[in-house]
């Protein structure tokens, strides 16, 4: 049975998601007296067969407030989450770093300004924001020009040591998906560059830039060629600190674009501070990595990290989640030398703020799908003392049409083969449930090569029935457990 869910809660930041979000459904039929419901509640085995999903099923339910466990289905078999990975992250981020937390990134001159000129360096350091977009570098060169800058005399350097560099998330993935860019110190329209064409004759136009809606700097640190082929529809190259596209020519219309991830993103953001100093009047050299010390010039915040942590939980953007982690590990323990160890940091906070007794995170953010977390684990966490009241509110709310109509707060994951569901809500009689259910079948997904994973045979049909499986089961629950 197909079943309808419907989001609601305010949008705060428009990002690219990585999981798909629920499927359309069915009204249920008519309620009938409670108890009568109760008793005709389908039985949570009988489920789990009839969703005929060829892989393994693992879910807890619990209650919410005292953690007691009322439901449970291979409730220790580890399982990889995808995305729900992120509720975890974002908990972990909120108590390391606390709800009012705001990432900086600074403009500092190295040297005195006299009559105009910076005798120094002019330097971008990076505090990770994940939501730094153009917008933020043109009110940065705005800053450099109020306090008096209009020539400077060294070199305009970018600084990403507040994290460390990763060339990006999960190395299995293609090269082209936006959802799996590089990380650091800085990060810049969610390390994405905008790639748009316009076909004149028999050649096209094409642009590569920092796009936002006030702004759409070009770009030099990557490069697009038009080529006389059919497929593949992309490559990529690095050379030198260039990333190096083409595109088959076969596969373009007359106009249209897309975005491209990024993976030199200090030089890529220090390529589109350039332009927009000289926007205000300032002409600076090409971007360099360097750091410096000096006098702060320009400063710009990003939102509270409750609300970053709103729009994580609500569109999924790999890029966010791992900023969040790697941040909470380098206040935890230190900046971590890789993805890897970050997510090994997690693992053991999780282990250490909860009774969970096998969690193993890869990353932050689910992309990777070899880590494995248990259902138990997962709701072992969700009921930890004050992780609901954490949580809940800033997750996305799906509602289950009625009559009545069920409210549910949670994190979906999906990956090839893989998906979950972990959250809470209110079962008929109010009381407060937290649960976690996740359908994998690691065997068919580890037997998709790279050209099979956008759109795998058998992919579609099976996420629908993994998530309708996920509903079926919270719509139990909450007519059983008064």
């Amino acid at each position: 049975m197909q079943r309808r869910f419907f989001l609601t809660g305010a949008l705060t930041t428009v990002a690219l998601p990585a999981c798909a979000n629920a499927p359309d459904y069915s009204s249920r039929p008519a309620a009938r007296p409670a108890d009568a419901l109760i008793r005709s509640a389908p039985g949570a085995d009988r489920l789990v067969e009839e969703a005929g999903l060829g892989g393994k099923v693992g879910f807890v339910l619990s209650d919410a407030n005292s953690g007691e466990v009322l439901e449970t289905y291979n409730p220790l078999r580890p399982l990889p989450p995808a995305s729900v990975a992120k509720a975890a992250t974002s908990l972990y981020a909120l108590e390391t770093l606390g709800a009012g937390f705001r990432f900086e990134t600074r403009l500092i001159a190295t040297g005195p300004i006299r009559n105009g000129r910076l005798n120094g360096d002019l330097v971008l350091v990076g505090g990770g924001d994940p939501s730094l977009d153009s917008d933020g570098l043109y009110d940065l060169a705005a800053q450099a020009k109020a306090a008096g800058v209009r020539e400077v005399t060294g070199r305009l350097l970018v600084d990403s040591s507040a994290l460390p560099s990763i060339d990006r998330i999960d190395r299995t993935q293609s090269d082209t998906v936006g959802y799996n860019p590089a990380i650091g110190g800085l990060n810049l329209n969610f390390n994405r560059v905008h790639f748009s064409w316009t076909r004149t004759g028999n050649s096209y136009t094409t642009a590569m830039a920092g796009r936002t809606e006030r702004f759409r700097p070009a770009v030099n640190t990557s490069t697009m060629r038009v080529v006389d082929r059919s497929l593949p529809v992309y490559t990529y190259d690095r050379v030198g600190d260039v990333d190096v596209w083409s595109v088959a020519r076969g596969q373009l219309g007359n106009t249209g674009s897309r975005w491209l991830p990024v993976r030199n993103p200090d030089l890529y953001a220090g390529d589109v501070l350039r332009t927009m100093l000289r926007t205000n009047g300032i002409v600076v050299p090409a971007a360099q990595r360097g750091r410096g010390q000096g006098t702060v010039i320009g400063l710009t915040q990003s939102a509270s990290l409750d609300r970053i942590v709103n729009s994580l939980l609500r569109f999924s953007t790999n890029l966010v989640a791992e900023v969040l982690g790697l941040t909470a590990t380098a206040r935890n323990t230190g900046p971590p030398r890789n993805l890897g160890a970050s997510a090994d940091t997690m693992s053991n906070w999780v282990m250490q703020r909860t009774r969970a007794r096998r969690p193993d995170f890869d990353d932050h953010s689910g992309l990777n799908g070899t880590t494995r977390i248990s259902a138990s684990d997962m709701v072992q966490l969700l009921t930890a003392p004050g992780a609901q009241a954490r949580l809940q509110p800033l997750m996305k709310e799906l509602t289950l049409d009625g009559p009545p109509r069920q409210p549910v707060r949670a994190k979906t994951g999906s990956l090839n083969f893989v998906s979950g569901l972990a959250g809470y809500f209110n079962a008929r009689s109010g009381r407060q449930l937290a649960f976690a259910t996740f359908c994998a079948d690691i065997d068919r997904r580890a037997g998709l090569s790279i050209d099979q994973r956008d759109r795998p045979a058998g992919g579609s049909a099976w996420s629908r029935r993994s998530r309708s499986l996920q509903f079926d089961l919270i719509e139990r629950w909450a007519m059983v457990h008064q």
